[in-house]
């Protein structure tokens, strides 16, 4: 599924996870960076173009 010109939220995302760094609490596994605002936004803002890396979280049964 394609996530070109959509918001991307990390919060549904696999990669995504907080961190113990009060500096930088929010970080993606996928791209390995740790940050103070959402990594969807730094990858925004970095290349243009929405995270390519957003892959959904498994549901829990």
């Amino acid at each position: 599924m394609s996530h070109l010109g959509r918001k991307v939220n990390c919060l549904h995302c696999k990669h995504y996870f907080v961190t113990w760094d009060y500096a930088n609490p929010k970080g993606c596994r996928a791209f390995g960076f740790k940050s103070k605002s959402m990594p969807s936004l730094v990858a925004f803002q970095s290349s243009g173009y929405p995270c390519l890396r957003f892959e959904p979280k498994d549901k829990r049964k």
